[in-house]
């Protein structure tokens, strides 16, 4: 085989699967809206969407799918319009469950001030308040797997939720399932970048295209702000 045809061969086994979280969603009251349908991404949101899918308009991306959750889909939207590509949805991607959906739970206030809550932090490690983290690594694995071989030599694109994302890099990058949400590396509307050859990942990369768009309460490792906008259940 010639050096050309190699590389040529190379190119075709390897395959980019980015897990995008989604914009900024309209949620005025604070609350942990989770699963809960009727949460749309706000004006900044949609600038976030659209942000993205210019950063990602000259790659080869021929596969975008997207969590069922309203802010997810239009998320992804802009991504999929902008490569001609009808946008696909898998439940896999979906928000993790959480008991304290509907509820407030910023700082200082809401549902971590109520004792009948209490009951449902015993367990950090599971976690013992909503979709066990391991539930979580494998739907997410699953959904990865397959964006991988509807994109096989080329990039798709999955629009998720912070929590899920964040969790199935640790599993692949080998780290503890529990952790400090405030230390999440995974900001809104950023990409987690997953690299196969073949099979098999071979790299993780974290790109943040929206970054100045983001409140700055909002990055990874921000200190809360009491009263300030939530992206709560991101």
């Amino acid at each position: 085989m010639s050096e050309s045809s190699s590389n040529s061969t190379d190119r075709k086994d390897i395959t980019v699967v980015h897990l995008m979280r989604h914009g900024e969603v309209h949620n005025p009251e604070g609350v942990l809206y989770g699963r809960r349908p009727g949460y749309h991404l706000s004006e900044l949101g949609r600038q976030m969407a659209d942000r993205v899918a210019e950063h990602l308009e000259k790659r080869d991306i021929t596969h975008v799918v997207a969590s069922p959750l309203e802010r997810a889909q239009e998320t992804a939207t802009p991504v999929a319009k902008a490569h001609g590509l009808d946008l696909a949805t898998d439940e896999r991607l979906i928000e993790a469950a959480n008991v304290f959906e509907g509820k407030t739970f910023g700082v200082g206030d809401g549902a971590l001030r109520k004792p009948d809550n209490w009951k449902h932090l015993t367990n950090p490690f599971k976690p013992s308040w909503g979709e066990p983290y391991i539930e979580q690594v494998v739907r997410m694995m699953g959904a990865l797997d397959a964006a991988r071989d509807a994109a096989r030599g080329h990039e798709a694109v999955c629009v998720s939720h912070q929590l899920p994302i964040w969790i199935v890099r640790s599993f692949v990058e080998r780290r503890r399932l529990w952790h400090d949400p405030r230390k999440r590396q995974c900001t809104l509307a950023s990409l987690t970048s997953f690299t196969y050859r073949g099979d098999k990942i071979v790299s993780v990369g974290y790109s943040e295209p929206a970054r100045d768009l983001v409140p700055a309460h909002l990055l990874a490792g921000a200190k809360p702000v009491k009263g300030a906008s939530k992206g709560v259940g991101a």
